[in-house]
């Protein structure tokens, strides 16, 4: 006889054997202590001060058919202590609701660690939640037109009696009514065959307006008339269907509405420029509803779209916003007695989740009214856990998953000095701050699987979260007296708020946000509670973790920034801005973070953005590109197998005093516009360099009277360089006419003097002539005399002219003093010189200019008052060939002697003597293509070194070499 023994591995929490039954009744006075091996299950609503479970203590909520209402100023897991709410393999089926309660300023003491109105997780507490598996967000699969729009809808006026189907004919260019009739197609099986009759005569592009009356459809379904009319297209672009007027909307989705239910809520996202036409909604039943159908109450205010536009997925996403298990925070009904209320008006104090653990896995659950404004207190917060994944020894790895978290007063999920953690399926909607937070710099391996942010707005805690009333009114933290620049300090409010960029963001969208989508930023060092975790500029290096098919919209400054870091020193009198302001970084990703090894390309694959006001990406560093590793060992960006579309059919919708609305598009038709009627419309806008932009198409973009769009600008009022290695080519223009495709800007609204000077050295090179027709060219500036020649084509249209040539860019600096300007002029146009004011601030204590020469030929330069008393020159960016010394042959096999000298920086400093009284202020410059054995320095007074009076030769120390496309 052989016994068999079956063994269930999925034994939900509740049914677990020895669990004592818990009914603490209702009191908030009544302190809670669940210890020494005690097993409770709750399975009643109650209502105490607080809960404490440690020492081998476990508490239980049972899955109940009746809702549970748990109300408690807080919950603390301490060591050995468990909470347990469903499982990953049982999840909780029940409706359940944590009500954590209490005012800031209340009398009880607070903890020193956690803090007031908090589930805390203390080091060897576990904490396991697991509610119904939902779809967390999906995408708008039809596109939802508003529905009580008076220029979308039409009424009715006349008495037609009780019952058929009501025809009006209209003019869609003049509103008229041309005919209508009546068809009692209830009674009448005549009417039936003579309403198919009228339909069919109807003239194309007419509008066709039916409403049902009462009843329509008992003769039609007879004669089986009604499923043509319903289904058929009568027209190439005309289609009839007939709806029963109510109020609720049917949503098509993309895929099916797994667990949502009546009642439940939805966010459906913006689709146009601003975040703010995100809109709630609440489902009704359906039966007739597909699986891919939800039927939810009242009509859209906004357009939404929900289909694929001129080649851009353009969908807005539809989230979830409730689940069965809600932790929620209870809020008084306005703000009061802290700093906050400077700037909400709402009570900002709400709950909060804190995890310093041994074990926590949550899913399926709402966090409502969760956050506090003030550091440390958000709605998911992993605090200083480490690795917590397989490296670190948890199996299997921390995890949230499946969250709706919604208005809140502080971020959505924030990961501080922990690694590996995953966040999948993840809602984040209507939140003060960075919303998806790395917070110190250290952090790493974490994944972004599949998680939506959008409404986000500016908070109180950082510089980055402010604000600019904020960020002026907030001194704390800075050097006495600091007045804040709020766009350069602060204003950086981010949907996913990255300070590491070894960390994976995977279909993940940024769909609303006051600043910024994705903002990936570095800290040189590691700050707060992780400093002394790397060594300094580490972050600048570390290579790029996965970025893939992510998506951004609806932000009003960008869809993603690249770009950028955070100050890591307190403030003082040399640096007055606040710690953890804003600052400059540059990115360049290199193997295992090291400058000394190889560099490794930041690959961003598959990145949709449309609707962004400023930006649609923003991306400064190394070696960034959109697919293939640039073969090339110095830094440049590129930009692969990429759309760009001007303005696409998603023309939004007017609303009440929007003045950002005017014509545009090849109909000139209204729509929104990012910034104003006569904003400039630039697809690719070429900044800094080298940049190479590689087998691309622009799409729709259109000059109109008044209003300059192109493919390819420039940035506005650039005081910055131009390099002459930013290539271009296998470009394609599909409805861009030839006179939209450059603009190099003229003076006038955005655009202002055109006197900065990267306004006037604005350069590309068109390799192949796909922009130009004419390959090899390079497009210069129409007024830049340093660049032009004879052989220049003038292109009027596009402010450019079209030169053949070879080009370098020249760095400049000058010490002692800083604060001149320049004036270069090349020897062939003596009276055409180009005035430059220097890229830094007249404060600075040197000074850098940066014009673009053409190699072979010579230039002076003048200052406006004597010369400074040491310049440097470097020759930069231009191509460079490596020759043999022995056999003269080329090569592009290189030794690692000549990879040295290729690589040295190619510099000369010229040092000038100063006099009581000097007449110094001019130097002429002889280039040609060269290659410097070392630094020099000349000294400006010494006679074999200025053969004129006031000017310096460079000519003698440069040695000639042929020319190269290596650069």
């Amino acid at each position: 006889m052989t016994l068999t023994l079956l063994v269930d591995p999925t034994v939900c929490p509740d049914r677990e054997p020895g669990l004592q039954p818990w009914t603490p009744g209702h009191s908030e006075a009544h302190h809670v202590t669940i210890g020494y091996g005690r097993k409770v299950i709750l399975t009643s609503s109650a209502t105490v001060h607080s809960i404490e479970i440690l020492n081998g203590g476990k508490l239980v909520i049972a899955d109940s058919y009746r809702p549970i209402l748990l109300r408690t100023k807080h919950i603390l897991i301490g060591n050995r202590g468990q909470l347990h709410i469903g499982s990953p393999d049982c999840p909780y089926k029940g409706n359940l609701t944590i009500s954590l309660f209490g005012r800031s300023d209340d009398t009880d003491t607070e903890h020193s660690y956690f803090g007031r109105k908090y589930i805390g997780v203390g080091t060897g507490g576990t904490l396991e939640i697991h509610g119904e598996k939902k779809l967390s967000w999906t995408f708008l699969n039809k596109t939802l037109h508003p529905g009580e729009s008076e220029d979308n809808s039409y009424l009715f006026e006349r008495g037609w009696g009780n019952r058929g189907i009501i025809v009006h004919v209209i003019d869609p260019k003049t509103g008229e009514v041309l005919h209508n009739d009546r068809f009692d197609t209830y009674r009448s099986k005549e009417e039936s065959r003579r309403l198919a009759q009228y339909v069919d005569v109807v003239d194309n592009g007419m509008i066709l307006a039916m409403m049902v009356n009462d009843e329509g459809s008992n003769n039609l379904e007879d004669s089986g008339i009604l499923k043509p009319i319903l289904y058929y297209t009568l027209r190439p672009q005309a289609s009839i269907s007939i709806v029963h007027l109510s109020n609720s909307t049917v949503l098509e989705l993309a895929e099916p509405a797994e667990g949502w239910g009546p009642g439940d809520r939805l966010v459906l996202a913006s689709t146009d420029y601003s975040m703010h036409q995100a809109e709630e909604f609440t489902i009704l039943p359906c039966p007739a509803c597909g699986p891919t159908q939800v039927k939810v109450q009242g009509k859209p205010v906004f357009l939404h779209m929900g289909e694929e536009v001129d080649g851009v997925d353009m969908r807005a996403e539809v989230g979830l916003l409730s689940r069965n298990i809600l932790v929620r925070g209870e809020m008084e009904p306005g703000c009061y007695g802290n700093e906050a209320c400077k700037f909400f008006a709402f009570d900002t104090f709400g709950g909060h989740v804190k995890r310093g653990f041994k074990s926590v896995h949550v899913s399926g659950v709402e966090l409502q009214h969760m956050g506090q404004q003030s550091m440390g207190h958000y709605p998911v917060h992993f605090h200083m856990n480490g690795d917590v994944d397989q490296k670190g020894g948890y199996d299997p790895p921390t995890s949230v998953s499946d969250l709706s978290i919604h208005h809140t007063f502080s971020r959505c999920v924030t990961v501080h000095g922990s690694n590996g953690l995953l966040v999948k399926d993840v809602v984040g909607y209507d939140a003060l701050g960075h919303c998806f937070f790395t917070e110190d710099g250290p952090e790493e391996r974490n994944t972004f699987d599949h998680c939506l942010g959008l409404m986000i707005r500016a908070g109180t805690l950082l510089p980055s979260d402010r604000d600019s009333k904020m960020c002026r009114d907030i001194t704390q933290g800075a050097f006495p007296g600091y007045v804040a620049n709020p766009r350069q300090d602060c204003s950086a409010t981010s949907t996913f708020w990255i300070a590491n960029p070894n960390n994976n963001l995977i279909n993940c969208a940024a769909a609303g946000s006051e600043e910024t989508g994705f903002w990936f930023l570095f800290h040189h060092v590691p700050t707060g509670a992780s400093e002394g975790m790397y060594s300094p500029g580490r972050s600048e290096h570390t290579p790029m973790g996965q970025f893939t098919n992510n998506r951004a919209h609806s932000n009003y400054r960008a869809g993603m920034i690249l770009d950028n870091g955070v100050k890591t020193t307190q403030a003082n009198d040399k640096d007055k801005r606040p710690f953890l302001s804003l600052v400059g970084a540059r990115y360049g990703p290199h193997q295992d973070a090291d400058p000394f090894k190889p560099r490794v390309p930041a690959l961003i694959h598959h990145f949709v953005a449309y609707k962004n006001q400023d930006h649609g990406a923003w991306l400064r560093g190394g070696d960034v590109c959109g697919g293939t590793f640039p073969d090339d060992d110095g830094s440049r960006q590129e930009v692969k197998n990429s759309l760009f579309v001007g303005e696409s059919e998603n023309r939004g919708m007017p609303i009440p005093d929007n003045r950002i609305w005017g014509p545009g598009g090849p109909d000139l038709n209204g729509r929104t516009l990012p910034r104003g009627v006569d904003f400039p419309i630039r697809g690719m806008q070429i900044y800094d360099g080298p940049i190479n932009v590689q087998n691309c198409t622009f799409r729709k973009y259109i000059a109109l009277d008044g209003r300059h769009t192109s493919a390819f600008g420039f940035r506005l009022n650039n005081s910055w360089q131009s390099c002459p290695n930013n290539n271009v080519t296998d470009i394609t223009f599909d409805d861009v006419p030839i006179t939209s495709r450059v603009f190099f800007g003229e003076p006038g609204p955005w655009f202002n003097k055109m006197q900065m000077d990267g306004d006037k050295t604005t350069i590309f090179h068109d390799v192949d002539g796909s922009v130009s027709e004419y390959p090899g060219a390079f497009l210069v500036k129409e007024d830049n005399w340093l660049l032009r020649h004879p052989d220049c084509i003038d292109v009027p249209d596009w402010r450019a002219a079209i030169c053949s040539g070879h080009y370098a860019q020249i760095y400049i600096q000058t010490r002692n003093p800083a604060s001149l300007n320049m004036q270069m002029v090349k020897d062939e146009y003596p009276d055409r010189p180009l005035t430059l004011e220097g890229a830094l601030g007249k404060k600075k204590h040197y000074q850098q200019f940066q014009p673009v020469v053409t190699l072979g030929k010579g230039y002076t330069v003048h200052w406006d008052q004597a010369a400074p008393a040491e310049i440097t020159v470097w020759l930069i960016n231009f191509n460079r060939l490596v020759v043999d010394s022995e056999t003269h042959t080329h090569t592009h096999t290189h030794t690692e002697k000549q990879r040295e000298r290729l690589h040295r920086l190619h510099r000369l400093v010229v040092e000038a003597e100063r006099h009581t009284q000097t007449h110094t202020h001019t130097c002429t410059l002889h280039h040609t293509h060269y290659s410097l054995p070392s630094p020099s320095i000349v000294s400006a007074s010494d006679p074999k070194n200025c053969p004129h009076h006031g000017t310096t030769s460079y000519e003698s120390t440069i040695t000639p070499v042929t020319q190269s496309p290596i650069s």
